[in-house]
């Protein structure tokens, strides 16, 4: 998830300490897509991709990479996410040294500057950090070598159903998942308790208890998310939609789904939750700051929001609500699909530069940022959500805090950020979408729209240009 888009990287959070005691110009906006083979002037493998049977240039076991990556977090105990995780692979890798680049925190200056420097030829950062909906546009312009070509099959088997489709275009794999965002409901448990609710499991049963508990002046508003014209809004959307049954293109990104009675199903419950005035009719210019402050100031019985929310609202210095008032829970679903519902997608993936001198070494470092040490640094150390199964359903991590608890029990969508076209195509969700919400269009001529808008940019041949 791009952070400057959202809540820029956050610095470490307070149940964060208590669990630890012209290719610029083309990659505009949030994401193009990949090209199918191998980029590198230093591969040797001529085998199929996604084999996961190349030979890497350079030695596995030796010499030197450059990890250009945003901040993470930090800890008084810890320090740097970044720091730690790199002591951690210099004692077990002695002989491959590790230089970290500080990238910039605006994630689409990151991209801008990593596509300059690679586009010209360098060789350096050789590994970097970047959003979940980079790879499509990385591997379109030759940015990012196609990962599938030297990993094999067990190894993207170890990964949390989602974030490898998410990585993927055409087929091949460019991002190795290093540690996730995803969307959460969060409730006021002590508003719920007081009337005998139990947490939603539905969207029908949110809007009736949030409808409730504002009807008996209980809370100002009912459910509160991030309905703006932009990125966000894609995101939430693409929620409602998978827990439908519906998608927002067809497998391979050729044609718009956008126009379908499941697609029409989302809008109109979303529009529905303003109309009964369940959601204010403001949403449509929230964004996730809005929303977070008007949940933590005890306004709204009903969250929507990312994995740092639960420390927001239970922050004593930025909110009026303690841990004993807010729970969290997976996303909900539609009435007859099942439950859970579909969590949207964030966070951070790992990739290489073409132009690296030691794919070898590159790869062992992604390697074992995907082990299960750096995954349990991660989640136990900075309260980030692993990307391992076996780290996130381990007992030591789900004890944690009540956000990594529940991860297990998820389901994800990734946007349809597969094509290299992919900023028009979230464009034309987003922007039709918020016209239904505001009541300017129907929710069925909003889907029509974003329909023949997306089909438009999906077959456009500028490639996000």
């Amino acid at each position: 998830m791009a952070r400057s888009r959202y809540r820029g990287r956050r610095s470490l959070r307070s149940w964060q300490v208590a669990a630890l005691v012209g290719v610029v110009g083309a990659l505009g906006v949030a994401g193009c897509s990949s090209s199918s083979t191998s980029t590198s002037s230093t591969s040797t493998s001529t085998s199929s991709p996604s084999s996961g049977t190349s030979s890497a240039a350079g030695s596995a076991t030796s010499g030197s990479i450059v990890w250009s990556a945003s901040p993470i977090t930090t800890s008084a105990k810890y320090g740097d996410t970044r720091t730690a995780l790199i002591n951690a692979f210099e004692k077990q890798y002695p002989n491959i040294h590790v230089t970290l680049v500080s990238a910039p925190t605006n994630t689409d200056t990151n991209r801008a500057t990593l596509a300059t420097e690679i586009s010209g030829g360098s060789s350096t950062p050789d590994v970097f950090m970047g959003d979940v909906i980079w790879p499509a546009q990385f591997g379109a312009h030759q940015l990012a070598v196609p990962l599938s070509n030297y990993l094999p099959a067990s190894y993207w088997a170890q990964f949390a159903p989602g974030l490898v489709q998410g990585a993927t275009y055409k087929g091949q794999v460019y991002g190795s998942p290093l540690f996730e965002d995803q969307g959460f409901m969060y409730y006021r448990k002590d508003l719920l308790a007081k009337e005998g609710m139990s947490p939603p499991t539905t969207w029908e049963q949110l809007e009736s208890e949030a409808k409730t508990l504002v009807s008996k002046g209980l809370v100002k508003y009912g459910f509160v998310w991030q309905g703006a014209s932009y990125e966000g809004l894609t995101c939430n959307f693409m929620e409602y939609l998978a827990s439908a049954g519906g998608a927002a293109t067809n497998s391979t990104y050729t044609t718009a789904s956008l126009d379908s009675p499941q697609a029409i199903k989302a809008v109109t419950f979303m529009r529905s939750l303003i109309t009964s005035g369940v959601t204010p009719a403001t949403v449509t210019t929230f964004q996730e700051p809005q929303a977070m402050t008007v949940f933590a100031d005890g306004q709204s019985a009903f969250l929507r929001n990312w994995d740092y929310a639960y420390s927001d609202a239970t922050n004593p210095t930025t909110s009026k609500l303690t841990a004993s008032q807010v729970g969290v829970e997976p996303m909900p679903a539609f009435a007859g699909q099942p439950t859970p519902g579909y969590s949207n997608i964030g966070g951070w993936n790992m990739y290489i530069n073409p132009h690296s001198k030691n794919i070898a070494a590159d790869l062992t470092f992604i390697k074992f940022l995907a082990s299960p040490t750096a995954q349990t640094i991660l989640a136990t150390e900075f309260s980030e959500i692993p990307t391992t199964t076996v780290v996130r359903d381990s007992p030591t991590v789900v004890a944690l805090n009540p956000v990594l608890a529940i991860v297990g029990k998820t389901k994800l969508v990734p946007r349809p950020a597969g094509t290299p076209n992919y900023p028009a195509l979230s464009t034309a969700i987003y922007t039709n979408v918020n016209a239904a919400l505001a009541g300017s269009t129907s929710p069925s001529a909003a889907m029509s729209a974003a329909q023949s808008q997306a089909n438009t940019a999906l077959s456009s041949s500028a490639g996000g240009l």
